[in-house]
């Protein structure tokens, strides 16, 4: 599987070009989301990884400590570490002293 998963990233790399390493960074974890929650795996049993860890914890719960959810949606979270750049109103912009911790 990860040599599967490895050939997906590759061909997303060679066929896509990223105007910065953030956007980059961005398509790199939602095609892991993706893969891990939406697309079936053969060595899994024709099912995406989270419901196979999913059916796993229902055999064996002693196993785990956390319980185990599928994510909604390709969410997105805004950072608050002042060194990095933020996207507003689809500009780049840096934050301020005066931005960290709101938005």
């Amino acid at each position: 599987m990860v040599e599967r998963f490895n050939g997906r990233i590759a061909e997303v790399l060679a066929t896509t070009r990223f105007d910065s390493s953030q956007s980059l960074e961005q398509t790199i974890t939602r095609y892991v989301q993706v893969y891990n929650q939406h697309i079936p795996q053969k060595a899994l049993g024709h099912i995406a990884p989270i419901q196979a860890l999913k059916d796993w914890a229902e055999k064996r719960p002693e196993l785990f400590k956390k319980r185990i959810y599928n994510l909604r949606g390709l969410d997105t979270h805004e950072t608050h570490d002042p060194w990095l750049p933020k996207r507003r109103s689809g500009a780049l912009q840096w934050c301020t002293s005066n931005s960290i911790g709101g938005t």
